[in-house]
């Protein structure tokens, strides 16, 4: 968020996770991701993709574009949000953990 490390989503067998980083929640004026995640301690959980983070992946004929570039299934929400949303329009970027921002 704005070049910050604002938290972890994570997929695992139970669904989908969202964890604020505690470093985001003590700086001096963080926001929330989204209306839909405020700010808070307590993990987020879902069992589909959270709204927020699926509103992100493309549609129509640039998810068709990134479907045959990258070879994802429609159906891999965390995979198409990885491929595709590290450089989105607005403030929040999804990188890969091992790519996070300070």
């Amino acid at each position: 968020m704005h070049d910050k490390w604002a938290g972890t989503l994570f997929e695992d067998e139970e669904g989908y996770h969202f964890q604020y980083e505690e470093d985001y929640l003590s700086d001096s004026d963080p926001e929330p991701v989204s209306l839909t995640l405020p700010l808070q301690e307590e993990t987020f959980h879902s069992q589909v993709m959270f709204p927020f983070f699926d509103g992100l992946i493309p549609e129509g004929w640039l998810l068709e574009i990134a479907e045959k570039s990258w070879k994802l299934d429609a159906r891999d929400r965390m995979g198409l949000l990885l491929k595709t949303c590290f450089d989105c329009i607005g403030a929040v970027s999804i990188l890969p953990f091992e790519e996070q921002i300070s």
